[in-house]
């Protein structure tokens, strides 16, 4: 049976994804000819393709973007042989944070603001290039709206044998330092000292492909 977690983060101070990504030019190159469909609004690029906008980079074998009557865009992105799907972006007010994550194929719904990383994913969160969270598992989604991710298993793979979900969560930088006052004043107050996911920002992902809300 397929596992599943939740890891909440709403009781984290909030910060998101490089709000000015949102005001910056998409990008979009590919090896291969792409397809633009006006009467369906389907756009589809094939081969080593690369989208970015801002500090978003989104690359993959396949994508395939698509804008709904309502005016929000939905996207797939889908890796090669060997290759998954890859994004990756920085995080606003927190320094140098950057959230990535790998799949074989990832979803983007601006309406439902959601995030789906399908197939052997993993999404990673580095301070100064060091990994300091990571989330594994079959498929992870990231919920904005209610600031949670959902993990879950899946059949035994190479890439993951057990099928199991597995989440490593590290403490803050201060705690993680070993600031001489955290545990004795948290001691001396009674109250719990801060770290693990607790005290960590939640992982917002930018709504950058899915366009100003109308």
């Amino acid at each position: 049976m397929a596992s599943a977690i939740l890891v909440a983060a709403a009781f984290a101070p909030a910060a998101h994804a490089e709000r000015a990504d949102r005001s910056k030019p998409m990008v979009v190159e590919a090896d291969r000819p792409g397809t633009v469909d006006l009467q369906r609004q389907v756009v589809v690029f094939n081969g080593n393709v690369v989208i970015s906008q801002g500090t978003m980079v989104l690359r993959a074998d396949r994508v395939e973007m698509r804008e709904m009557p309502d005016g929000f865009r939905a996207a797939s992105a889908i890796g090669g042989s060997g290759r998954p799907a890859s994004w990756r972006q920085r995080r606003d007010g927190v320094g140098e944070e950057i959230v990535e994550g790998v799949a074989e194929r990832i979803e983007f719904d601006g309406k439902a603001d959601t995030l789906r990383f399908v197939g052997n994913g993993s999404v990673r969160r580095l301070r100064a290039g060091t990994v300091a969270d990571e989330i594994t598992g079959a498929t992870i989604v990231w919920d904005n709206l209610a600031e949670v991710f959902r993990v879950e298993g899946g059949a035994p793979t190479a890439a993951n044998p057990s099928g199991r979900v597995r989440v490593v969560l590290s403490p803050r930088t201060e705690a993680a330092s070993g600031a001489p006052s955290g545990a004795a004043s948290g001691a001396a107050s009674g109250a719990a000292p801060d770290g693990g996911l607790g005290a960590a920002v939640p992982l917002t992902p930018s709504r950058g492909l899915g366009g100003d809300r109308r």
